[in-house]
């Protein structure tokens, strides 16, 4: 019985389901109560913050989770808002969608620097509005971050589809 499903989209999907479940299981059985990686994640994430507040000569504070300017109650980078989640959803689309283990071994690493860029740009883009536009964090923070967020993993997803799948050009003797 055909469902108009071509077998590499159902592939895709089932590879992707696999990796996700697999994914649920480790991060919510072990990541998430051992606590060492979210915590290790969104310390270093508040520190890159201050370091760029720092060189924008910006009065601030920090203090272990949390960062905000000077007058504010700052933001907390909880579990769940550093990243970690979206860094396993990207690999996971990575990992399912067929392409050169070679690229893919090269394309993941940068995959997840460009969201932890994205994902400061994001905590600082936050910090401004709650000190200076308080009346735009609440949307900010629930719907337009975290969209940018996730539109820049699909558009990396796009990327990949486009390069991890190209044979490599053969290099004549």
């Amino acid at each position: 019985m055909n469902f108009g499903l071509n077998k590499d989209i159902v592939s895709f999907l089932l590879k992707l389901l696999g990796f996700f479940g697999v994914w649920y299981l480790i991060y919510e059985l072990w990541l998430l109560p051992d606590g060492r990686l979210d915590e290790w994640l969104s310390v270093n994430l508040i520190d890159v913050s201050g370091g760029i507040l720092s060189l924008l000569n910006v009065d601030f504070f920090m203090r272990h989770r949390v960062i905000g300017l000077d007058g504010t109650a700052g933001l907390m980078i909880v579990d769940g808002c550093n990243g970690l989640e979206a860094i396993g959803l990207f690999i996971g689309f990575v990992i399912a969608y067929p392409g050169d283990n070679i690229k893919r071994a090269l394309f993941i690493p940068a995959g997840i620097l460009a969201i932890y860029l994205v994902n400061v740009a994001r905590i600082f883009t936050l910090i401004i509005l709650q000190a200076h536009y308080p009346q735009w964090f609440d949307f900010a923070h629930d719907y337009s971050t975290s969209a940018i967020f996730y539109l820049a993993i699909f558009l990396m997803w796009v990327v990949w589809m486009n390069y991890g799948d190209k044979p490599s050009p053969k290099v004549a003797p």
